[in-house]
C-alpha cells in the first residue's frame, strides 16, 4: 500500500522536525508572516479532517469543532479563519492535544486506506495533502529560523555539522537558442494545478548561469554602495529598502569589519563560497541590474534545468538545512527568484470547490521561484514547480541566478 507508507512518512517527517524545540519555542510567532511551529503541526492535520475524512458518510471531525476555524488558513469557502497574525497568542489548545489531534487524524485516514473504502477523488486529495504538508515542512524551518535569528539570544535548532569547505568555480553561462519551448507539468507523476496545462512559448536567444550567486561576489555589490544607489532598484524596492533600513541580507551582522551569519547551527562566519540566500526579489533584481545581467524568466529556467546540466545541491533530507559551497546545477541549496510574475498559464481553470483555492487565488502580486532550497524535501520537486513569494520576501531561502540576452 505504497500511499499509506508515504502518508506516514511524510507525517512522521514533520514531527522529526519539530521535535528538538521546546513547547515554547512550538508557540511563538516573530511576525505576522511566520506560523508557529504548533500551528503547522495542526493546520497539515485539519486539511486531511477537512477535505478527506469529513467527505465520508458520517464523517464528522475530532471532539473539538473549533479546530474548524483555529486552523483553517484562507479556505474561504471552508468558513472563517482566525486571524493569520494572531496564531502566536493560540496557547490552547496545547502542544500535547495538537499531538493527539494528529493522531486521531492518522489513525482516521490510515483506516481509511487500509479498508480500501477511499474513493479515487479522496486518493488524489490524500496525495495532495502529503505535498502540502512537505511545502510546510520547509515553512516549519524557514519561520522557526525567523524566529530564533532575530532573538537576542540566537539559539541554535540543531548542532553543527562539519563545514564544507571549497572554493567556487567561475560561473559559466549557457546559451540557447531562440525558438519555440514547451513548458509545464508533462503529466507524468504528481503536479499542482499551478503547473498545468503545458503549452508552448516563444523565446529568444538567452544565456543562464550555472551556478547561484555566491556570498562573496553579492558581497562586491555591498561594497560598491549597492544598497545606497537608487538607479539599480525598482521603485517599490528602493522604497523597501529604505523603510527596511537593508544593508545586507536577512541574518547577516557585521562584526569587526567582518560579516557573521545566523543559520539554524547558530551563528558563523560568513562563507563567501556558498550561494547568497535570503534576499528578496527587490535585492536579486538590483544585483543583477549592478552585475549587467537580469534575472531569468521562469520558463528559460525551466528550459535550462530541463534540457541542460541538473546538477543538485543541499536539500533538507541532508539535516544540514544550510547551503552547501555554490556549485553548477539548478536544484537545491537555494530558491532563484525569476522576473516572471505569479500568473495562470494560458487555458488554466482552478480546480472546482475549496481546493480551488489553493493556488489560483494568490495569481496577483507574487513573483516565481523555481529550484528548490536546503529546507526542501528532496522527492517534492520537479522541473516544472512553480514557487511564489511576494517581492520584499527575505525569510524564505531565496537566492539569485543571473541570465542575459543572448
Amino acid at each position: 500500500m505504497p500511499l499509506l507508507a508515504d502518508y506516514r512518512a511524510v507525517r512522521s517527517r514533520t514531527v522529526e522536525l519539530a521535535a528538538p524545540l521546546s513547547p515554547e519555542d512550538q508557540m511563538v510567532q516573530s511576525m505576522p508572516d511566520a506560523s508557529p511551529t504548533k500551528w503547522h503541526l495542526a493546520h497539515t492535520s485539519w486539511f486531511f479532517e477537512t477535505f478527506v475524512l469529513a467527505a465520508q458518510p458520517g464523517g464528522g471531525r475530532a471532539s473539538d469543532p473549533r479546530y474548524r476555524v483555529l486552523f483553517n488558513s484562507y479556505y474561504d469557502a471552508v468558513g472563517e479563519q482566525w486571524v493569520r497574525a494572531r496564531r502566536g497568542l493560540l496557547s490552547r489548545p496545547s502542544l500535547t492535544e495538537v499531538h493527539d489531534y494528529r493522531g486521531f487524524v492518522d489513525q482516521s485516514i490510515a483506516r481509511l486506506l487500509e479498508t480500501g473504502g477511499a474513493t479515487e477523488a479522496q486518493l488524489g486529495t490524500i496525495e495532495l495533502g502529503l505535498h502540502h504538508e512537505q511545502q510546510h515542512q520547509e515553512l516549519l524551518l524557514t519561520d522557526i529560523k525567523h524566529a530564533f535569528g532575530t532573538s537576542l539570544l540566537e539559539p541554535a535548532y540543531r548542532p553543527p555539522l562539519p563545514h564544507e569547505a571549497a572554493d567556487t568555480p567561475p560561473v559559466r553561462f549557457i546559451g540557447f537558442d531562440e525558438g519555440m519551448v514547451t513548458i509545464g507539468h508533462d503529466g507524468e507523476g504528481f503536479a499542482f494545478d499551478n503547473e498545468r496545462p503545458r503549452h508552448r512559448r516563444f523565446q529568444r536567444a538567452f544565456a543562464i548561469a550555472d551556478r547561484a550567486v555566491t556570498c562573496g561576489e553579492y558581497l562586491a555589490f555591498i561594497r560598491d554602495r549597492g544598497y545606497a544607489r537608487p538607479e539599480l532598484w525598482l521603485s517599490d524596492g528602493w522604497h523597501a529598502c529604505q523603510a527596511e533600513g537593508w544593508r545586507a541580507p536577512l541574518y547577516w551582522t557585521a562584526r569587526e569589519g567582518h560579516y557573521s551569519v545566523y543559520t539554524l547551527a547558530g551563528v558563523r562566519p560568513l562563507d563567501e563560497h556558498e550561494p547568497v540566500m535570503h534576499v528578496s526579489y527587490f535585492e536579486a533584481d538590483a544585483y543583477a541590474r549592478w552585475a549587467g545581467a537580469r534575472l531569468p524568466t521562469e520558463d528559460e529556467w525551466e528550459r535550462a534545468a530541463t534540457d541542460g546540466a541538473r546538477g543538485a545541491g543541499h536539500f533538507a533530507d541532508s539535516g544540514r538545512f544550510h547551503p552547501g559551497p555554490a556549485r553548477a546545477g539548478f536544484v537545491g541549496d537555494v530558491w532563484q527568484w525569476t522576473q516572471s510574475s505569479y500568473a495562470p498559464y494560458p487555458g488554466y481553470r482552478p480546480p472546482a470547490g475549496a481546493l480551488g483555492e489553493y493556488n489560483g487565488k494568490f495569481m496577483c502580486n507574487q513573483m516565481v521561484l523555481r529550484g528548490g532550497s536546503c529546507l526542501t524535501p528532496a522527492g517534492h520537486l520537479r522541473p516544472s514547480y512553480r514557487n511564489f513569494f511576494p517581492p520584499a520576501a527575505r525569510w524564505q531561502a531565496t537566492g539569485i541566478r543571473l541570465a542575459k540576452d543572448a
